[in-house]
């Protein structure tokens, strides 16, 4: 069973006898004190914070990333906590390297329950100047890695028979595309392809698996740094920013809570909304204020080689040096957690302006 889907298993009862109405249930998936995640991209940002708050949890946490430092140091830090975490230095576009992640996390603590594909880096520049080498170099991590991590975990828990989940992070940018960032919008299409497939062959076959994607507005992390920049101006989010801890409480939600999507931002949910509804009146608005709108107001660009594509980034940090306002957290989570009671707030709502509106008349 996948998602928010339900099973059915219908059953002779004897010869000639009518068939039994199918039994209805729901995927189960393990409170988070009782679960092995494993989170890609974990040394900065989002897999950063996703970590620790896992390990705070009481989730045993494998750590995967290139920065092998920053790795020992996050280690470190969760053990000197009284918390479980292993790490594996792992170059996630590369298969073989994905294998040894599994293989890390079945050795150290014989199973895992989570799996998560958050690795990512972009590049800005347009799109006839980016070099095809860059480019083919961004999609083994953004959209080959989410490949290689679903097959990995989907293999796992089918071969253990107990429910798990796999968690991928898309973005705003996979649901409607931006300029100066096709190489990054085309990766993150081409995930949020892969995963709703995917989902649909598993829950076809009825596979253990809850297969859910993240869609994050613009986050306050390191990705903007990270990135490989052809541009004069430093790569920057400006207007409104959620926190990365927005992101990393959709993820063990969603690890324990079947959930086929989530939004983090009412951002990224009127985007892709606005996208499909009026498409050119996206692009406009788009052509109109995002190649200055992603671009520093005056510090000039870092050099294209000091971008994370093709060596490990800085890490240890959750933070990015943008130019919006970042704010506390995401309501539209919130209420995604708690439909029943963000449902009635917004009725009790609706019944006390439409009572003081009666009163004044």
């Amino acid at each position: 069973m996948v998602n928010d889907s339900v099973l059915s298993s219908p059953e002779q009862t004897g010869s000639g006898a009518e068939p039994e109405e199918p039994k209805k249930f729901k995927l189960k998936l393990k409170p988070l004190s009782e679960q092995v995640i494993v989170i890609t991209g974990a040394s900065s940002g989002i897999g950063l914070v996703t970590a620790r708050m896992a390990a705070a949890a009481g989730a045993k946490v494998v750590a995967a990333a290139r920065n092998e430092e920053a790795l020992k140091e996050l280690i470190v830090e969760l053990e000197g906590k009284g918390q479980t975490a292993v790490y594996v230095v792992a170059d996630v576009g590369r298969e073989e390297e994905i294998e040894r992640v599994a293989e890390t996390a079945i050795r150290e603590f014989g199973t895992f329950d989570t799996w998560v594909n958050n690795a990512g880096v972009s590049i800005f520049g347009k799109a006839t100047e980016v070099t095809t080498e860059d480019m083919k170099r961004m999609f083994d991590t953004v959209y080959w890695s989410v490949v290689y991590g679903s097959r990995a975990a989907v293999r796992h828990f089918k071969e253990r028979g107990v429910p798990g989940a796999l968690i991928n992070v898309g973005s705003i940018f996979g649901d409607r595309g931006v300029v100066i960032q096709s190489t990054y919008s085309s990766a993150k299409f081409a995930v949020h392809g892969w995963t709703e497939n995917l989902r649909m062959e598993l829950e076809k076959e009825k596979a253990p698996v809850s297969v859910t994607l993240i869609h994050p507005g613009r986050i306050d992390t390191p990705y903007n740094e990270h990135a490989q920049s052809y541009l004069d101006k430093q790569p920057v989010h400006r207007g409104m920013i959620y926190p990365p801890e927005a992101v990393a409480e959709a993820i063990l939600f969603t690890a324990q809570h079947p959930k086929r999507d989530m939004f983090v931002g009412s951002q990224a949910r009127l985007g892709a909304l606005f996208g499909n509804i009026v498409p050119r009146l996206t692009d406009k608005a788009f052509e109109l204020i995002m190649f200055r709108g992603q671009q520093s107001h005056d510090r000039p660009s870092h050099p294209r080689q000091a971008g994370a594509l093709y060596e490990p980034g800085y890490g240890m940090h959750e933070r990015g040096t943008n130019e919006g306002f970042v704010r506390g957290g995401s309501l539209y989570v919130k209420a995604t957690k708690h439909p029943v009671a963000s449902t009635a707030a917004v009725a009790g709502l609706g019944a006390l302006v439409w009572a003081l509106a009666k009163r004044r008349r």
